[in-house]
């Protein structure tokens, strides 16, 4: 059955070709004039029919009209806009160079589309960022972080105070699927976070996909971050670089054959390690990453791309322990132009993120990691200028490695082990279609169908009715089961598959001009797990697949939403209601140990999640001062019940708080623009402290004094807050020398906040009274980076 709907759904474009109308198609790539980097959501209008396109994530347009006189205009935010008259007797392939309305360090500023609300189209849920934007905000010690930028978004919330983990909507940090040129991005911090993975520099476009989730994507139940990285200016060679307190950048781009292909190369090193070792500290943090790029145009219809990253992060706390982790990836990609309304992108992809940790007093190493292969083929096929196909599949093939186990020494008790390494292959059938119905409604619709199977060579444990973990009804505790026999499955034996049917469905309608309601539901099903009992992303963390114990999970998200433009899109106002529930959400027992475990079912149930709120966006779209004001309200919330009227379940089996869940969330971002020396930049961030767990009484054993801990997450801790400022100066912005330069000098949290990343209780030695303290990471942090361009 399952097959015959996938053939079923593959058979869909044939049938719709042959009853789309015969009419010309004009097409063509959209590139910046000075570099020929492509421009991705640049607005294809023609006024005479009021047809209108955008370019994909490859520069590609295409729209279909009747023979004919036709004025076409083009536009895209941080360029000048192209007015063409254009005579259409037959198909046409036109490309259109772009050039930017200003000449300044930010040469690459692009955005998706106008910054006033697409009021007609039925994406919903998305949120993008221009380059140019972000680089204005103030960040921890001067460097741009791109991942703090989306905090400011309406329904994202930080992990907590110094993690570049991200919660979407109530989801967990490992719901989010982070895409870097395609490419999975499993670790978003630098040095526990002070930085993201991401060099600004580099970086040509992002989106944020929260809810409304295309097709195309798949595998997780939270979010989507989409970022494609610059493609290199193949006209002239150019170098962009920064000098900070803490870390310095480099970039390089050029032509390896001009007009043809190009290069571009962007490198970051810290050196916070040097500073210790001046101040005769043992201890030792640093990292480094390096982003490289290169495309070469064939002809017309054939380009290919080859991308990479490789980032690490060292640090070593002298007598405790030493960490290093780190993210790389490969991606070749061949972009083919079938014809004037059929585009395609095939990538071949591998991605790994590996941990490692050193526990030095008790001599252990131990070393994690996990590896994909994924092969990607999608197909953008324009069947009319009311009609537009997506679809494709992807392959990836797993490799987990959840611990390799060491002794540092000789002197070291701990004996070599290996935890069995596991493996999986996921794929995946896509289509989906954007159709305009009328003048005042569009669709966007579409069906995944994914499958997931977990393979040997792996050693599987029985146990007895089917339970890894029981229940002791004598104690009222939940124990990790013995199991009762074990199964080998040899290399490339499935041992349990999954399959799901995930449809997708987004609708726009249209008041007027000025206004639209929009309405989406997607399904999204996630194969792959976090296990971690923290908030946020960090080295210690493990990815797990799958299996007859670690169920997927399946979200169903619905949500609705009110846009709206004001003053011809000087200001816009977007305001949505969002409700996910998601089945088979994991849940640790009380206690439960998860470094080296080597049976993770023994510590875990099944239950499920839901999270619902309201968002509301109010932008500022142009003049000297630009910025938006966002607020969340909402709730994320956890249940696990007993799988028997005799067990409690988690909690009781009540619905309690997620970690992550954050009743109010405020943000406030302004730029000013005062002369064309002086710029400046303010954030002002509010959130309810994040769900906590406070000791309701404590107990004597053994002269140790032992808390006893009630309810989960019945409290919060302190509300987080901060301000952040920044002052860029430009000393001579109208110069034509070909050296530029800036001055970006940034206080984070100006008034000295300590926001608590957690409490540690503990008891008094003098008074022998029981206390809280506030560990804080952050207090106010001046930085001060010099960027240039030649």
């Amino acid at each position: 059955m399952r097959y015959k709907i996938i053939y079923t759904l593959l058979l869909i474009p044939i049938s719709l070709v042959a009853w789309s109308q015969e009419k010309v198609t004009l097409s063509g790539i959209i590139t910046m004039k000075t570099n020929t980097e492509t421009i991705i959501g640049a607005s294809i209008f023609i006024p005479e029919v009021k047809a209108s396109t955008v370019t994909n994530a490859y520069g590609f347009y295409s729209i279909t009209l009747p023979k004919g006189e036709y004025t076409i205009v083009i536009s895209c935010i941080g360029f000048e806009s192209i007015q063409e008259h254009i005579s259409l007797r037959g198909n046409t392939r036109k490309d259109f160079p772009m050039l930017e309305k200003t000449r300044t360090l930010d040469e690459v500023v692009i955005k998706n589309n106008s910054s006033a609300s697409n009021i007609r189209k039925p994406e919903m849920s998305v949120n993008k960022l221009s380059i140019s934007t972000i680089k204005k905000m103030p960040a921890v010690m001067g460097e741009v972080d791109i991942l703090k930028a989306i905090l400011q978004l309406p329904g994202v919330s930080n992990a907590q105070e110094g993690a570049t983990g991200f919660n979407v909507r109530g989801g967990a940090v490992d719901g989010n699927l982070i895409l870097l040129d395609e490419a999975v991005v499993y670790n978003t911090s630098h040095l526990f976070g002070f930085f993201s993975v991401f060099n600004a520099d580099v970086i040509k476009d992002l989106k944020l996909y929260k809810g409304g989730i295309p097709a195309n994507f798949g595998g997780r139940t939270s979010s989507v971050l989409d970022i494609y990285q610059k493609e290199g200016n193949n006209k002239e060679y150019h170098i962009t670089g920064g000098i900070g307190a803490i870390s310095s950048r480099l970039l390089a781009e050029g032509p390896i054959v001009k007009d043809k292909g190009s290069f571009v190369v962007a490198g970051r090193t810290s050196y916070a390690q040097l500073f210790m070792k001046l101040a005769n500290n043992d201890n030792s943090v640093s990292f480094y990453d390096l982003n490289a790029k290169l495309n070469y145009k064939f002809n017309d219809n054939n380009r290919v791309f080859l991308s990479a990253y490789f980032g690490k992060d060292k640090m070593d706390f002298s007598n405790f322990f030493s960490n290093n982790y780190g993210n790389s990836f490969f991606n070749l990609r061949w972009n083919h132009i079938y014809s004037e309304k059929f585009f395609s992108n095939a990538s071949v992809i591998y991605s790994k993120y590996d941990y490692g940790l050193k526990i030095k007093y008790v001599g252990i190493d131990w070393i994690s990691d996990i590896r994909n292969y994924n092969f990607k083929y999608d197909f953008n096929h324009h069947l009319s200028d009311k009609l537009v196909l997506n679809y494709g599949l992807n392959s990836i093939y797993y490799k987990f490695n959840p611990g390799t186990i060491k002794p540092m020494d000789d002197k070291s008790p701990v004996n070599p082990d290996q935890i069995e390494k596991k493996y999986a292959w996921e794929n995946a059938l896509y289509i989906s279609a954007e159709q305009k119905l009328t003048d005042k409604i569009s669709l966007t619709y579409g069906l995944r169908y994914s499958n997931f199977q977990r393979l040997g060579e792996q050693h599987v444990n029985n146990y007895a009715n089917n339970q890894a973990v029981i229940f002791n009804r004598e104690l009222q505790i939940y124990e990790k089961g013995t199991p009762t026999s074990t199964t080998y499955y040899d290399k490339n034996k499935k041992i349990v598959d999954f399959g799901n049917l995930e449809p997708r469905l987004a609708v726009s309608f249209s008041l007027n001009d000025d206004q639209s309601i929009k309405a989406s539901y997607n399904r999204m099903s996630q194969y792959i797990h976090l296990i971690s009992n923290t908030a946020s992303v960090s080295p210690l963390d493990i990815w797990a697949p799958s299996d007859q114990y670690l169920k997927p999970e399946i979200l169903d998200q619905v949500a609705l939403g009110y846009f709206r433009d004001f003053s011809n899109g000087k200001y816009s106002l977007e305001t949505e209601a969002f409700y996910k529930k998601i089945k088979n959400k994991a849940d640790y027992i009380d206690g439960a140990e998860l470094i080296a475990q080597k049976a993770i079912e023994q510590v875990m149930l099944n239950g499920e999640a839901r999270a619902y709120g309201l968002e509301v966006m109010l932008k500022k779209n142009t003049g000297k001062l630009t910025g938006w004001l966002s607020y969340t309200l909402s709730r994320a919330e956890q249940r696990t019940p007993g799988r028997n009227a005799e067990e409690p379940g988690i909690n009781n089996g009540e619905w309690y708080r997620a970690n992550y869940d954050k009743t109010h969330n405020l943000s406030l971002t302004a730029a000013y623009q005062l002369t064309k020396k002086w710029s400046f930049g303010g954030i002002f961030t509010y959130q309810t402290g994040k769900a906590a767990t406070y000791p309701i009484g404590k107990y004597q054993y053994q002269e140790i004094t032992i808390g006893n801990y009630g309810e989960r997450n019945v409290n919060s801790l302190p509300a987080y807050h901060h301000l952040d400022l920044s002052a860029t100066y430009t000393p001579k912005p109208d110069s034509k020398k070909s050296w530029k330069g800036e001055w970006v000098f940034s206080l984070y949290n100006v008034y000295n906040r300590s926001n608590a990343a957690s409490l540690m209780f503990e008891q008094n030695r003098e008074t022998g009274s029981s206390e809280a303290k506030r560990i804080s990471i952050f207090g106010i942090i001046p930085g001060v980076t010099y960027n240039f361009k030649f």
